[in-house]
């Protein structure tokens, strides 16, 4: 039997009200049976903070922030969990359905090519295990949870939510790849704690080698194959107009 295909769309890099808005209008398309499961990765310009969906308190001070003389965004995910700070960091977007059982058996579902692929390049991820009372902390990376997935000396690398609308997901999760120590102090009032990646690349090369990786494992996890295809104009035009008539900004 052959694989089924699934679309990936190229890197993008782009305002994270757009990130948004596109994760959410491929959801809705892909309910409605008009495109097929989807894979991306894509990184935020310029640097944001996306909140959950119904993260309603954060600091007052962070709509005046900004990072390398530029504000930086704040936009509301369309799926729940709390505040990240996207800068030098990657994120994955996954939207599919099929997966059987509850919201937590379907992340671990879908979080078995980024273990797979974070192992290929070296890296040994596993499943936080915070409490309820992770729920206090603003901060989407000062806790994990059974969703997110942390080395073994306790870095939580990768932090994901999800949002379902019927039988179709939308799972998406920021990568920290060249995270900023001082940002993220100013965001969080937290000290980062350097990790070691076992990749010798930097900048894009870095991503290009994790997306591949990352890509190729999915392959193997699903049993899939991908189609490159980039956002059409006509996709763009709905994307547009979805952000027009949407409330993806928090300012």
């Amino acid at each position: 039997m052959a694989n089924s295909v699934w679309r990936v769309i190229p890197l993008l890099s782009a305002s994270g009200a757009v990130q948004m808005a596109i994760d959410q209008w491929l959801l809705e398309q892909h309910l409605a049976g008009k495109i097929p499961p989807t894979l991306r990765f894509y990184t935020w310009a310029p640097a944001a903070i996306s909140l959950g969906y119904h993260q309603r308190r954060y600091p007052d001070f962070w709509p005046h922030l900004s990072f390398g003389g530029i504000p930086v965004e704040l936009v509301r995910r369309p799926s729940g969990g709390r505040a990240v700070l996207h800068q030098g960091d990657l994120t994955y977007a996954v939207v599919s359905s099929g997966f059987a059982g509850d919201r937590l058996k379907a992340y671990q579902n879908i979080c078995e090519f980024l273990i797979e692929g974070w192992r290929e390049m070296g890296l040994e991820l596993h499943y936080g295990d915070a409490g309820r009372g992770y729920i206090h902390n603003p901060n989407c990376f000062g806790t994990a949870t059974g969703a997110d997935l942390v080395t073994p000396d306790g870095y939580k690398l990768i932090g994901s939510a999800q949002l379902r609308r019927g039988d179709a997901i939308l799972q998406h999760g920021s990568m920290r790849l060249q995270p900023d120590f001082d940002l993220f102090y100013q965001v969080f009032g937290e000290q980062l704690i350097p990790v070691n990646l076992p990749l010798s690349e930097g900048g894009n090369d870095l991503i290009e080698t994790v997306i591949d990786v990352l890509m190729a494992a999915a392959c193997r996890c699903f049993a899939i194959d991908l189609k490159v295809q980039p956002l059409s104009d006509s996709e763009w035009l709905a994307i547009s107009e979805l952000l027009r008539s949407s409330s993806v900004t928090s300012r």
